[in-house]
């Protein structure tokens, strides 16, 4: 048998595969490259990977041959049932305390299940998040890694090496147990929803409100970037506004309004219905696009329903700009906020321990939503780990208070010229619902108990469930209690 060489395998040379490699081997670190199609790897290492130190192999038995103690496999396939398959078949290959690594998209309920299934036989599993694209991936990705806490000092240096850096830190840390990775990884994508779909809607009030060229809006995007909002979705924004076609006309002008998606906004949606988490940006983030892609139908409707007749704006347009953009900032804030309260919450429910400035440097650098902001919400988290809500924190209650009027500005006019704004308006309304001292809430579980004897707890009382007889020809059985 081959002398084992390499420090790592990686199983899957799509692009993202391929360019973790090429990462890997410029850090010093061995791999070993496989494919399921084995001409894959030959072709690999004969092209991109020509004069490294990558090496191949044609079989899982070849791969595992070639690879250090104890060993690490990392897999970068799709999602589901592709991952099962390639554990089972690695299973009776390793030997206690080998390491699986799953770098895919995968649900963290999924990673939960296969680290159990695998420290049963005695192996180690880590289900971690990998952001960044394929630029990330050759250069620096911001990596999320979860899973069994006794594999992190196996494949920290490998991480940390190959990882996005913020100043002198890695954008990668161990996030926590089981699925934390993937969790995080999750949140993460549906905070990437929200904050693309708050630059739509800004682009939105600029197109139909002030009526400004692709142009015009790119250069303010160029300078939105130089101050809070300074982003990676920013600074591509003002790329693609600017991009012309090859008729010297805006290429973003021509593309079908019709959004597409890949899921992991919705499962973060999703978990935060089971959760009981009011993560409304992400949620309307979501619908948007669901809105979005009925586009013959919304042709169909634009023929037939009225909107408001609103005189052309006649402001200060350079003024509304800027509450546009203070709109963006607070609802950006919202939004963070909103995912944080998530994480805290699946944190306690599936005793993780996270480490949420932590997490806020992980997206610092190499990610999709990596932003200047971050830094902020680092700070805001090393200051107290234990602040409950974002919001709460000085930095950022300062810049929500200072916001709040262009904020609210900007969705008067919004509704005013019947420019949809859901993930803007939402955000406002939670704010709002938040710092309610009393919602309306008791007229709900009034409700409640008139038509279904559900009962209710007074002010005065909290704690002590009551039913009224509110008819007079009810009975006094209540139903019993249970949490949706």
């Amino acid at each position: 048998m081959a002398e084992p060489v390499a420090d790592i395998a990686l199983i899957g040379l799509a692009v993202m595969g391929q360019n973790l490699i090429l990462n890997m081997n410029d850090h010093g670190f061995v791999v070993c490259a496989f494919n399921r199609t084995t001409e894959k790897v030959d072709r690999f290492l004969a092209n991109e990977a020509k004069g490294t130190k990558v090496v191949g192999a044609h079989s899982l038995v070849e791969m595992v041959s070639k690879l250090k103690k104890p060993r690490r496999v990392m897999m970068l396939v799709k999602a589901g049932a592709a991952v099962d398959a390639f554990i089972d078949k690695l299973v009776p290959l390793l030997e206690e305390g080998d390491i699986i690594i799953d770098g895919g998209n995968s649900e963290y309920t999924d990673s939960q299940r296969r680290m159990k299934s695998l420290e049963e036989k005695g192996l180690l599993f880590i289900g971690s998040g990998v952001s960044g694209g394929e630029d990330g991936a050759r250069y620096g990705p911001s990596l999320m890694p979860g899973g069994s806490p006794k594999a992190w000092p196996h494949i920290k240096d490998i991480f940390q090496g190959i990882s996005a850096k913020a100043g002198s830190e890695p954008c990668c840390d161990w996030v926590g147990e089981d699925g934390a990775g993937h969790y995080v990884k999750m949140v993460h994508n549906g905070i990437e929803y929200g904050d693309m779909q708050l630059i739509c809607e800004a682009y939105h009030l600029m197109k139909d409100i002030l009526k400004m060229s692709p142009d015009e809006m790119s250069q303010v995007f160029v300078d939105w970037n130089k101050g809070e909002l300074d982003s990676f979705l920013i600074e591509i924004t003002k790329d693609i506004l600017a991009f012309k076609d090859t008729d010297g006309s805006p290429l973003v002008e021509k593309i079908r309004d019709a959004a597409g998606q890949k899921g992991t906004g919705k499962w973060t949606a999703i978990s935060a219905l089971d959760y009981g988490m009011p993560v409304t940006l992400i949620g309307e983030a979501v619908f948007a696009r669901c809105l979005s892609s009925i586009k013959d139908e919304r042709v169909e409707a634009s023929k037939q329903l009225e909107g408001p007749s609103t005189p052309a704006f006649s402001g200060d347009k350079k003024q509304f700009i800027e509450d546009i953009r203070q709109a963006l900032y607070a609802s950006k804030i919202v939004s963070y906020a909103q995912g944080f309260m998530l994480l805290r919450e699946a944190a306690k429910v599936n005793n993780w321990n996270l480490n949420y400035g932590g997490i806020a440097l992980m997206w610092r650098g190499g990610c999709i939503i990596r932003s200047v902001f971050l830094g902020n919400i680092k700070a805001a988290f090393d200051k107290n780990p234990n602040l409950t809500n974002l919001l709460l924190d000085d930095f950022f209650k300062t810049a929500i208070h200072k916001c709040q009027a262009s904020w609210r500005k900007v969705l008067a006019a919004a509704v005013t010229h019947g420019v949809p704004t859901p993930a803007f308006s939402t955000a406002l309304a939670f704010y709002d619902g938040y710092r309610s001292a009393r919602l309306p809430a008791n007229l709900i579980q009034a409700q409640r108990d008139y038509f279904g004897a559900h009962t209710y707890e007074l002010l005065s009382e909290p704690g002590k469930y009551i039913h009224t007889n509110w008819t007079g020809h009810g009975g006094n059985v209540s139903s019993s209690t249970y949490n949706a």
